[in-house]
């Protein structure tokens, strides 16, 4: 089958193996769970199959704010399809959908996808309240027909890695960490858009990214980064913070980055930032000399970085 992205309604395979979540980030346990169903899909010769949904339940339940996604719905997509996963059903979660039952959910997932093996984590439930756990997923793998495989937490000195601490440790600005429980470095798309050009009078010009409003980022902060942009990739650095030496009122960050071996213009066109160390906080200076001679320090560092080894990689 070719990998591909499909809506419920219009999937009526015979038989399929499954698994259910929201997925967001694609992490290392995420990866343990898929790479253990793909296995499992290629012994039967079926269909491996990925149901998750946007938004995320705890927005539409919760109401869940501020920006938190690690992924978009079409990266996440792409990075289930690279594991082995022939289709992924992306579903649409509202408080309609909420409120099925986990008996209803599970008969149309039956009519849809012949799911012949479910797998899930052990922490998962689906239908109204959560009503349909390991122990209602259990029994109803005999009325079903279908083998249940729960799969322990993925483990990394001792905590279990989880879509939640890779934003706590984004938050925090510890991208290193981040990268680790991710298995790959955090990255960030974007739109290049022009900003106040005062990276340019300090002799720094910058990239100012626009990006979804709703994607996680790192906390504030000056960051040893990659920029990639048309299939090539350019050390930079960037700073994610309120620019205190100019804006001491701003409220949203602004995030922008220096291409250390590259004068390009980017402006309008899409780049991705793929986050490897932080380097400092951000901070005030007493006025524009004091912080470019940081900035040359910064740049310094970064290089020092991203020249050992590779870095990390897009």
């Amino acid at each position: 089958m070719t990998p591909s992205r499909a809506s419920l309604e219009e999937l009526h395979l015979p038989a399929s193996v499954l698994t259910i979540g929201s997925f967001d980030g694609v992490h290392r346990g995420h990866q343990a769970l898929i790479g253990a169903m793909v296995e499992d899909a290629r012994r039967l010769g079926h269909p491996a199959i990925v149901l998750t949904f946007f938004p995320h339940p705890s927005v539409v339940l919760r109401g869940r704010r501020p920006s938190f996604y690690i992924m978009t719905p079409e990266e996440k997509a792409a990075a289930l399809v690279a594991l082995g996963v022939d289709v992924v059903v992306t579903q649409h979660f509202d408080q309609a959908m909420a409120h099925i039952p986990a008996s209803e959910f599970l008969s149309l997932l039956q009519r849809h996808l012949g799911f012949q093996a479910l797998w899930v984590g052990e922490d998962f439930a689906l239908g109204h309240r959560r009503e349909g756990n390991r122990l209602f997923l259990e029994k109803a793998s005999r009325e079903y027909g279908y083998e249940l495989h729960v799969v322990p937490p993925f483990l990394m000195g001792g905590e279990a890695v989880s879509s939640t601490r890779v934003r706590e440790a984004l938050r925090s600005g510890d991208v290193a960490r981040a990268a680790s429980y991710l298995g790959r470095p955090f990255s960030l798309p974007g739109k290049v858009v022009r900003g106040a050009g005062r990276g340019r009078r300090l002799g720094f010009p910058t990239a100012n990214l626009e990006f979804w409003d709703e994607r996680a980022y790192p906390g504030v902060g000056v960051y040893a980064c990659w920029v990639v942009v048309g299939g090539n990739r350019y050390p930079a650095v960037t700073n994610i913070g309120l620019r205190p030496t100019f804006e001491a009122d701003a409220q949203r960050p602004v995030i922008e980055a220096h291409l250390l071996d590259a004068d390009i213009d980017l402006y309008d066109r899409e780049i991705t930032l793929v986050f490897v160390e932080r380097l400092r906080d951000e901070r005030r200076f007493e006025g524009p000399e004091a912080l470019r001679e940081q900035i040359h320090r910064d740049i310094a560092r970064a290089r020092g970085l991203l020249e050992t080894g590779d870095g990390g990689h897009a």
